[in-house]
């Protein structure tokens, strides 16, 4: 009787213990930033944010939490208590994928858009904060918009992504230069090919009956390649998750 006690005892320990080894092992990947990451209520479908999809590229050594929110800029992200409770959790080892831009240039709404040099400081606080708790912050460019011009690929977010790279570059920051990788996407796409990535839909969609044409924010397939480029990002700089990639 002792001996299958002792047997018993032994085998949940185990088990404990290896569910805790799991735990442990897990890292945290936080993503910060704006719309075009953000997770979307199903209202909003198809609109979806590339952050929705960045977990079904992980096992289960890495857990993706997604924070990005609608209409935030590295202002309003931090003046409405979102970084604040990330902060507090941060762990040693933890990831924290910072993107943003699209709101930053909105300088005629003050509660929102920065000037390039508030820009700047921004980030760098964020980068500081998250070291200060010995987890790794890695800098994201904003991506794309598809703003095509008699065939030409435009740029929309002038000096923003020039600072995110200075910033990456003076403190040794990983950086994922998502402008460049959704440059190249749409241009090799093309005008037309690229609708696929954005939301475009016809009309007579429960959530649009009068359709709609947005070349900001993506759709399911377009979430789902900037995710896969992102990745590309992390493997490309060697960061200890790309062991986690699938």
């Amino acid at each position: 009787m002792k001996t299958k006690f002792f047997v018993l005892f032994v085998a949940t320990s185990l088990i404990i213990f290896s569910g805790f080894a799991i735990i442990q092992k897990q890292t945290t990947l936080y993503i910060i930033g704006d719309s075009t990451a953000a997770n979307k209520q199903a209202k909003a479908y198809p609109e979806t944010g590339w952050g929705m999809e960045l977990q079904s590229f992980f096992n289960s050594d890495v857990k993706v939490e997604n924070k990005a929110l609608n209409g935030r800029s590295t202002k309003s992200f931090r003046a409405e208590n979102h970084w604040q409770p990330i902060l507090e959790n941060l762990k040693p080892g933890d990831y924290v994928l910072i993107e943003f831009g699209h709101n930053d240039e909105k300088v005629d709404k003050p509660t929102v858009g920065v000037s390039l040099a508030d820009f700047k400081i921004n980030l760098v606080n964020y980068v500081n904060e998250a070291r200060s708790k010995k987890a790794i912050p890695v800098l994201l460019t904003p991506i794309s918009r598809r703003s095509f011009k008699n065939g030409i690929l435009k740029d929309s977010h002038g000096g923003y992504p020039g600072v995110t790279r200075q910033v990456a570059d003076s403190l040794k920051v990983p950086l994922i230069d998502m402008l460049a990788k959704t440059e190249q996407l749409l241009n090799n796409l093309g005008d037309e090919g690229s609708i696929k990535l954005f939301m475009h839909v016809d009309s007579g969609n429960v959530n649009y009956p009068n359709g709609k044409k947005d070349d900001t924010h993506l759709s399911p397939v377009g979430a789902k390649q900037i995710a896969g480029l992102v990745v590309k990002g992390i493997q490309e700089n060697k960061l200890s998750i790309a062991k986690s990639v699938k």
